[in-house]
């Protein structure tokens, strides 16, 4: 007899609900007959496996069940292949079988493991790992021994040469997850090891199957078969390398696609996992962009993935460029298990991983200015900082804007700002900005914010970037006021000339100061084009007498605009617009020289919430010519 998958010296064997065996295996033999077992503990018979049928061989291969083990162990087991009359015709042995939670390790690098070996825990004996040479063992870094795996993939992805052993890096978040998994359940905790790092979404991908071991899929699918076809559970840490502008729009799609795919070939419909966000990167090649691109729809997947958490990491310390630090990677691997375990046990167990709840402005009296309240859900204890909170963004979109002290209470971050309400209302907040942030906000639990894209702190609102390019005139004589000022003509028959402002608030305040004095205006002209009809607004802040047309027609007058102005002072219905192109014109007079210039950006009023929460993506908008 060999057995070839189910039972392996060392093994964990995955529990059921009950907390149970159910194990099936299988292998080779050249004999028919029933199989039978004998199950030992510490030397003694485990009833009721005195020699019972546990399955049948025959045609060159036997298979059997064992079922009914308790949780814990260690077990011996013994199994022979027998006739009627009770002759054996062929026997084998697995000895130190575990009963208890078996999970699959999966990504890249940062999974894989590449913290200091300085700082691997030591092994304890009930978290063992299925290493990647086919092997169980007490789990200890680096448990991802890619030097010596069996599957071919991971030669292949090495460049066909086998890499060498490693012997400064190798910390991963897995062996503190199990152990952590150990402490929460008290019952044995077996690691399957599948990460290797470098690697895609698109080399994740399910249908790669059809390669066997010389796919990532396949190898991690023929490693499941091999313990039992039964484990409890994945954790994933991946999405470094999906940080691009051909893979980052497809990362939410691909994650869906991965899911699905194990939940069927695993057999379970809610087989739950838990993914982490990506931490930080100091180094070319990635962009801000897709970098945090990637956080947020990771953080988002629980959205549309049953059953799913994300644990975030923007707040660890990294060992180099992008791979999180052996002691940090610790401090990973317990929010990993705690996730995990609300996830299988629900609040009994503990809280899920922190999450976004609410932005508000919050207007301060005793100087008219705003503050901004972003409100957590699933805080533990209360949300603290080793030292001045930091991590937060302002956007306009653009630049990130300073604020002054971000103070926090509770479950609450207080960003004291320096702006008016309506011009806060008129940005977003991010948390984690940019490739390298510095975010260092937690719970009392040790559980860091979670990193997330621009987020408006106004009601969500269909909005273009601020425009921040237009034709402009010189200084024309006009009426202080503009009452009487008529549409001065088409833009092309002004000798407007094309101005690119490096701010979303457009000044001429050099040339405007030159006015004083005098009474006139000066002109900012703009196209944009409406891919379909539509309803627009336009959104203006302006610091002196103003007055707006769109397409030639008067929609908005201001005569008594006066400073300073505001992201948004007023807004201008534009009207139902026809698909193509449209102008606008701005007068905005000088105020006796006290005018600086104006804010402008364009909304879309007939695009329902439940749209614009879907994102920018869902719906058509207008976009600025120039």
């Amino acid at each position: 007899m060999k057995i070839t998958e189910g039972l392996l010296d060392h093994i964990v064997v995955q529990r059921t609900r009950r907390g149970m065996s159910d194990a099936t295996f299988g292998g080779r033999c050249s004999v028919a007959g029933a199989v039978v077992a004998r199950v030992r503990r510490g030397g003694k018979t485990v009833r009721p496996f005195d020699w019972t049928r546990v399955g049948r061989a025959e045609r060159g291969r036997f298979a059997g069940r064992l079922r009914g083990l308790a949780a814990g162990g260690p077990y011996d087991v013994e199994l022979r292949i027998v006739r009627k009359a009770g002759k054996v015709l062929d026997r084998t042995s697995v000895r130190d079988v575990l009963v208890g939670d078996v999970w699959i390790l999966g990504g890249q690098s940062n999974m894989q493991g590449v913290g200091l070996l300085s700082e691997r825990l030591r092994a304890i004996p009930q978290v063992r790992a299925f290493y990647m040479d086919d092997r169980w063992g007490p789990a200890e870094d680096p448990i991802h021994n890619l030097h010596a795996a069996v599957d071919q993939v991971h030669v292949d992805l090495a460049g066909g040469v086998r890499p060498a052993p490693p012997t400064v890096t190798g910390v991963g978040p897995g062996v503190a997850f199990g152990q952590g998994m150990f402490r929460a359940t008290g019952v044995p905790q077996g690691l399957i090891a599948c990460a290797h790092g470098g690697t895609s979404m698109a080399q994740w991908d399910p249908k790669l199957n059809r390669l066997g071991g010389c796919s990532l899929y396949g190898a991690m699918l023929r490693r499941f078969r091999k313990n039992g076809s039964r484990v409890a559970g994945m954790v994933w840490y991946q999405g470094e390398s999906d940080a691009t502008p051909e893979a980052a729009p497809l990362y939410t799609q691909r994650m869906k696609a991965l899911v699905r795919a194990m939940r069927r070939h695993f057999g379970d419909r809610r087989l739950p996992v838990v993914v982490v966000q990506v931490s930080r990167v100091v180094s070319w090649p990635w962009s801000a962009e897709h970098w945090n691109s990637i956080q947020d729809q990771q953080q988002r997947l629980g959205e549309v993935v049953d059953n799913l958490a994300t644990v975030p990491a923007i707040d660890l310390s990294l060992d180099d460029s992008v791979h999180i630090g052996g002691r940090d990677q610790h401090r990973l691997g317990h929010r990993l298990a705690r996730a995990m375990q609300v996830l299988l046990h629900g609040r009994r167990a503990g809280k899920a991983p922190i999450a976004l709840n609410s932005v508000s402005v919050q207007n301060r009296p005793r100087d008219g200015l705003a503050d901004l309240v972003v409100e957590f859900t699933n805080v533990e204890g209360r949300l603290s900082a080793g030292s001045r909170a930091a991590g937060f963004a302002l956007r306009d979109p653009g630049p990130a804007t300073p604020f002054y002290n971000i103070e926090l209470e509770a479950n609450k971050a207080i960003i004291h700002t320096m702006l008016p309400g309506p011009d806060l209302e008129a940005m977003q907040v991010q948390y984690g900005c940019g490739c390298d942030p510095y975010c260092n906000i937690m719970d009392a639990a040790g559980r860091s914010l979670p990193a997330f894209a621009p987020q408006a702190i106004g009601r969500p609102r269909a909005l273009t970037e601020f425009v921040r390019e237009f034709l402009v005139s010189s200084f024309l004589p006009a009426d202080g006021k503009l009452r009487g000022l008529e549409y001065p003509g088409a833009l092309d028959m002004l000798g407007l000339e094309r101005r690119a402002f490096p701010d979303r608030f457009c000044a001429r305040t050099e040339e405007i100061l030159k006015s004083r004095g005098q009474q006139g205006v000066y002109y900012y002209g703009c196209r944009f084009e409406c891919p379909e009809r539509m309803r627009v607004r336009a959104l203006l802040g302006y610091d002196g007498p103003v007055k707006v047309w769109a397409d030639g027609r008067e929609v908005f007058h201001d005569p008594e605009g006066t400073n300073p102005a505001s992201a948004l002072d007023a807004e201008a219905a534009l009207g139902a617009l026809s698909a193509g192109q449209h102008e606008l014109l701005i007068a905005l007079g000088n105020n006796n020289g006290n005018a600086w210039g104006i804010f402008l950006r364009l909304q879309r009023t007939d695009v329902p919430l439940w749209r614009i929460r879907q994102g920018p993506g869902a719906y058509a908008m207008p976009s600025v010519l120039a």
